[in-house]
């Protein structure tokens, strides 16, 4: 009969029957069977019968049902839960499913076996269909391993493609020892042994019970005869000095004696059991040791030790340790015969065998890992386990961790750096082990003994204190967590040794801010913390708003912002104001209210957002509110950014999918998914570049930019590049900018995870996705980190087992070092974290608010933040994942979108009532490529607003159609036209026609009809804020012109109107040359000789230097190619480095 068959005969028998001898669940347990009748499933995707099935699994049978075997399991399946790739058939010797057997003392208190079961009979049952057939009370008794089957105690046989051996291990019983087997004799191991002590002692009560055994075991049992209170006295028997050697020293050891004798136990030390004395029945009267003494006892538990089940593996021919016994596995787990491997306690590794859990749960990780990650990391090995063991055992808190024994034996192994430190320079003495004996370990020892509260703690060191090796403790184990990871890290101490024993010294602590007064916030103004905080403080300034005015903080790239708005609010709450957080005067909403709000309500257009939040349904908002909603848009729904319902709430750079650069021009980025490219895509890049005279340059984010894109030829440059099968990599768009990677196990010899490759799949799943302020991620292959992947907003490392995840890193004007989300992460579960995490911030970031300062100010900080993400402690984690895959799965690029549709492309030209170009910034060449000077020192501070022109003319400048629909659209529409020499900005807003000067005379930029509008109705105000650097300058009323956050700014407006019978908007000029001597083009062009070139003074010391230190080949003292000046090229100058011989070494470095 086939097991196919039992399960249907088990099934059809009553319940009480259907765990009995064919220990086959019935359908309504543990299996799963698409029929219903619980039959193995063949997992090759092959029936009996040779039929082939659509999709085809790899069969893995696990031999054994026990605390490793449903690790595996449940390791196995999470891992393969996307893949698919293996079902799983289970058999188990016991009649019961998977159990606690660490628990088991506790089955004395209820009796009940299901509470003991790791998985409740629902999580069987709940597993995907056919992915796991499990049959208890099945012995499998042979292994064919040229067949690949088993075979079972009824006959039957299972084929497998992968066998996994979890045979456990039985409990020693001394056979030697005359009276073994006499009634009344126990091992402590299962459940069967508990049922059958439980049933005994009752009919004994009152007498003496004895355990033989002073390890955890032995302690566990007599406690469990203890909890039974049926026998008068509990007796425990040790044949060493002490309890718990193999975990304890001497000392700590003793000082458990003494606290389990105070909870009334008997221990009786140096006893070995000579014999067990029975009576004519064979009943269990007494002990006899080998010193001749006897102890009365009825029962007796033996509790010695543990022999690993290897017999079934013997019998197929596969390698087993001769001593100690055991199977012999390699560092993956296999073992000598092809597609077989075993875990836990029948595994013998470099001749050891484990009997705690810890180093069991830790092969069936690395196996699971391996059969179902292997092929986008590298696989793992099992390495020497942690048998760190931390356990209540009596009562009695008792901990040991790390080498606790090195100062015993010797360190197994020394942290590298401490290997280092003696540079193979001490001479040892051959002879001085036979005439001194052997020397000290290297190893010092710190120990603290409380007789009072009977604590005991001994931290084994390193000679220079570096260290930390192990330990154990007795009583106290509350630093037991932090210290494990501090020896399996093997870092340098931060702290001396003794502050492990005494603990830090208080007082001396400075918990002042991060940052002094004198720290410099802002780069473009040079404004410090303390200059923010002054106006603050004096009362000068109540708003961020008048900050920027008074200090000029974040008007130069805004960068720095984020750092004002911090301090800003700090000293605001400390003169006891109300700190609001709005996201600007036009919302009483910060920005995480306003994305809940449009999540909830459905909002999709900036005028449904005002009428429902904001605080003016009519209002046109402003530069600040505008981006903002225009990124929630995008990040909730994914429109494209050019359409006209979010085109008019873009900054400059969204608006024309390109970062804007000083001289009005814009760069091109494709993107380079982790830096990995093609030779193909490398040439288009070089032609695209040569042809339309592009600066290139490579980025630290790995990838190509190219600078100085006119507007107006970004179609063409982008048609290219995109027929060429690139697409945008969003640098203009606060979005994931790049995942940046190290070549992991692509190339590197060092490598341990295939950094490429995940870099390559995070940045494909979140390019494009909008955010409170850009991403950034890293993938490193290993702990040497060349991707630098812990400065990022999320950053993995591979790890042996997966990848550690980081986030909340950022360089920037606060650079903030990320920290440690998760460890040892399989590749397949990255994902779900990050969609989390990222989804999380993208709904609860304040605006522009990079994830660092998000981390700082999230309430609970990193605690808190694995309890949403990795806890689920809010329930909203399958939601984020959702959001998170409606996001993904609505992906376009947005210049394929661009340059495909019509409406989009006429967007992308300089002027609208012409094709003629003008530069506004004089280039330059240096080193080979073009650039625009630098700007000019100081602002135009003419006063246009005040020009009295000779005489003003209506003069027709654009078709009235240019500006069809600007009434619905929320910034309305504007327009770059061309007169004479001179640019001017037209606006219509709200039916109303605006005409200013093009340039911003703060840094004499050309790009004033592409910022953003804005404004106060309560005041009247409306204003256009220069895309540069955020110059507000009004466009109507008695203040036209004036600049509202800069006072010695201002610009020139004219009258405007749209004229019905001809169709055009016309605007009220001077004559051409007098409006172009005051606003001409070639008049405020910033030229070379305007500005000053910072490295004027370095240029010409270095001339002078020139092959007495590394110069920089090719490039001449001002920065030009050499030969650029005189037409011919000049041979290089050979540098020595490291020595004047011409060698490498020479006494010098070593290159």
């Amino acid at each position: 009969m086939s097991i196919e068959d039992e399960v249907k005969h088990a099934s059809e028998q009553p319940d009480d029957q259907q765990e009995g001898a064919n220990g086959l669940l019935s359908q309504h347990e543990a299996t799963n069977d698409a029929n219903g009748t619980n039959g193995v499933n063949d997992a090759n995707g092959v029936h009996e019968n040779g039929e082939q099935q659509p999709h085809q699994r790899k069969k893995v049978v696990v031999v054994g049902l026990g605390m490793v075997g449903i690790a595996f399991i449940e390791k196995l399946m999470k891992l393969d839960a996307k893949r698919r790739e293996y079902n799983v058939v289970v058999i188990g010797e016991e009649a019961h499913l998977a159990y606690n057997r660490v628990g088991l003392t506790s089955f004395f208190q209820h009796r009940d076996v299901e509470q003991l079961y790791l998985n409740p009979r629902d999580w069987y049952a709940g597993l995907p269909e056919g992915s796991l057939n499990c049959h208890i009370n099945t012995l499998v008794t042979e292994i064919d391993s040229d067949a690949k089957t088993v075979t079972t105690s009824q006959g039957d046989k299972v084929s497998y493609d992968i066998l996994v051996l979890a045979t456990g291990s039985d409990a020693v019983l001394p056979r030697h020892t005359p009276g073994y087997d006499a009634k009344g004799v126990f091992v402590y191991r299962t459940i069967e042994d508990l049922q059958k002590l439980i049933e005994f002692s009752a009919t004994v009560k009152g007498t003496v019970g004895a355990v033989v055994g002073g390890g955890l075991l032995g302690l566990e049992a007599a406690k469990a005869m203890m909890d039974l209170e049926e026998f008068g006295k509990v007796k425990l028997i040790e044949r060493n000095r002490w309890l718990m050697s193999r975990q304890l020293d001497s000392d700590a050891g003793s000082l458990v004696v003494e606290q389990v004798r105070n909870l009334g136990v008997d221990v009786l030390l140096s006893k070995r059991v000579g014999r067990i004395d029975v009576d004519d029945n064979n009943h269990v009267k007494g002990v006899t040791f080998e010193d001749g003494e006897s102890m009365e006892c009825r029962a007796i538990c033996f509790a010695i030790g543990i022999k690993a089940r290897d017999e079934l593996a013997r019998k197929a021919g596969i390698t087993c340790a001769d001593r100690g016994g055991g199977i012999v596995i390699r560092p993956d787990l296999s073992t000598s015969t092809p597609d077989i491997y075993a875990i836990g306690e029948c595994a013998s590794w470099e001749g050891q065998t484990f009997g705690l859990i810890a180093p069991g749960i830790e092969m069936a990780d690395v196996l699971a890992f391996n059969l179902t990650q292997a092929k986008v990391h590298a696989p793992r090995k099992f390495k020497r386990p942690d048998l760190s063991t931390k356990l209540k055992l009596l009562g009695v808190e008792v901990a040991s961790f790390g080498d606790f024994f090195a100062d015993r034996d010797g360190p197994k192994e020394l942290p590298v750096r401490a290997r280092k430190k003696d540079g193979g320079k001490t001479l040892v003495d051959p002879l001085a082990p036979l005439t001194q004996g052997p020397p000290p370990p290297p190893v010092k020892a710190l120990s603290y003994k409380d007789p009072f509260q009977s604590v005991y703690k001994k931290y084994l060191f390193t000679m220079d204190g570096k260290y930390l090796l192990g330990g154990m403790m007795i009583g106290d184990t509350r630093d037991y967590v932090k210290l494990v990871p501090m020896v399996k890290n093997q870092k340098p101490l931060e702290v001396p040794p003794s502050q492990f024993i005494l603990g830090a010294k208080s007082g001396g602590e400075d918990d002042a801010d991060d940052l002094d007064d004198d720290t410099q916030i802002c780069s473009c103004h040079n404004v410090t913390k303390g200059d923010v905080a002054k106006v603050v403080k004096d009362g000068s300034c109540k708003s961020i708003g008048d900050v920027k005015s008074c200090t000029k903080a974040g008007t130069g790239c805004g960068g720095c912002m984020p750092l004002v708005q911090t301090i800003f609010n700090k000293e605001m709450t400390a003169m006891g104001a109300e700190v609001l957080n709005h996201l600007c005067p036009h919302f009483a909403y910060s920005r995480a209210d306003l994305y809940n709000i449009i999540y909830v309500k459905k909002l999709k257009t900036f005028p449904e957002i005002m009428r429902e939040a904001g605080k003016d349904p009519e209002s046109l908002g402003c530069e600040v509110c505008k981006p903002a909603l225009g990124s929630i848009l995008s990040s909730l729904f994914n429109q494209h950014v050019m359409d006209k319902p979010l085109h008019g709430l873009q900054d400059t750079n969204d608006k024309f999918l390109g970062n804007v650069q000083r001289n009005g021009t814009f760069s091109v980025i494709p993107r380079v998914a982790a830096g990995e490219i093609t030779p193909d895509k490398l040439i288009v890049i070089g032609q695209v570049a040569k042809k339309y005279n592009l600066y290139c340059k490579i980025t630290g984010g790995q990838r190509i930019d190219m600078f100085g894109a006119r507007k107006q030829d970004l179609i063409d440059i982008w048609t290219e590049l995109v027929k060429a099968g690139m697409e945008s990599g969003h640098a203009y768009a606060k979005s994931l900018r790049t995942v940046k990677s190290c070549v992991g196990t692509t190339w590197c010899r060092f490598g341990i995870g295939d950094s490429v490759g995940m870099a390559v799949r995070l940045e494909e799943r979140y390019k494009s996705i909008r955010a409170p302020h850009k991403i950034k991620g890293g993938v490193s292959g290993c702990v040497r980190e060349c991707a630098e992947a812990q400065n990022k907003d999320f950053g993995l490392i591979a790890t042996e087992k997966g990848f550690n995840v980081f986030v909340g890193g950022n360089g920037g004007a606060k650079p903030r070092h990320s920290e440690l989300l998760a460890k040892d992460v399989p590749p397949d579960d990255v994902i779900p974290i990050l969609d989390r995490y990222l989804m999380f911030y993208m709904r609860t970031a304040d605006k522009l608010q990079r994830t660092a300062r998000w981390m700082e100010n999230l309430p609970g900080g990193l605690k808190y933040l694995r309890e949403v993400i990795l806890e689920d402690k809010l329930g909203i984690c399958g939601e984020l994942e959702r959001q998170m895959e409606e996001l993904v799965g609505t992906y376009f690029c947005e210049w394929t979108e661009a340059i495909n549709n019509e409406e989009r492309r006429k967007q992308f030209t300089q002027f609208h009532n012409t094709t003629d170009s003008l530069e506004t910034i004089e280039p330059i060449v240096e080193r080979g490529q073009q650039r625009p000077t630098y700007w000019a020192s100081e602002s135009a501070t003419q006063d246009f607003r005040g020009t009295k022109w000779s005489s003003l003319t209506w003069q027709p400048m654009i078709q009235a159609s240019h500006f069809a629909d600007a009434d619905s659209t929320p910034t309305g529409i504007s327009a770059n036209v061309k007169r004479g020499d001179t640019q001017l900005a037209i606006f219509k807003i709200k039916g109303k026609y605006y005409a200013t000067q093009q340039m911003c005379p703060h840094k004499r930029a050309f790009v004033l009809s592409d910022g953003l509008i804005g404004d106060d109705l309560a005041t009247g105000k409306l204003w256009v804020s220069c895309p540069m650097h955020k110059r507000n300058f009004e466009l109507g009323g008695e203040q036209a012109g004036k600049c509202s956050t800069d006072e010695s700014l201002n610009i020139a407006t004219f009258p405007v109107e749209e004229r019905e019978d001809d169709g055009w908007v016309y605007v009220k000029l001077p004559p051409v040359e007098e409006l172009d001597g005051v606003l001409g083009t070639k008049k405020w062009m910033v030229k070379k000789e305007e500005s000053t070139d910072p490295f004027e003074k370095l240029d010409r010391k270095m001339k002078g230097m020139r092959g007495k230190k590394v110069g920089y080949p090719g490039v001449n003292s001002n920065g030009a190619m050499d030969g650029e000046m005189n037409g011919a090229p000049k041979a290089n100058q050979t540098v020595v480095v490291g020595g004047g011989n011409g060698e490498g070494g020479g006494g010098g470095l070593d290159w």
